[in-house]
C-alpha cells in the first residue's frame, strides 16, 4: 500500500478538512506540506482551532 497519497486532516470543530496537496498559503502553509510538518502554532483558517484539535480525515 503506497503512503503517497495525499494526507487529509478535519478539523473537529467546524469540519474544515486540511489537504496537504493545497496546503494553507493564507496561514503560510505551502501546497505539499505533510501535516506533521505544520507548526504546532498553526490553526484552523475558518474557526481558528488549534492543529491538535485535528484528526486524520478517511473517505
Amino acid at each position: 500500500m503506497s503512503t503517497t497519497e495525499t494526507e487529509r486532516w478535519i478539523c473537529e470543530s467546524c469540519g474544515f478538512i486540511y489537504d496537504q496537496a493545497d496546503g494553507d498559503p493564507d496561514g503560510g502553509i505551502p501546497p505539499g506540506t505533510a501535516f506533521g510538518d505544520i507548526p504546532d502554532t498553526w490553526f484552523c483558517p475558518v474557526c481558528g482551532a488549534r492543529k491538535k484539535d485535528f484528526v486524520r480525515y478517511e473517505d
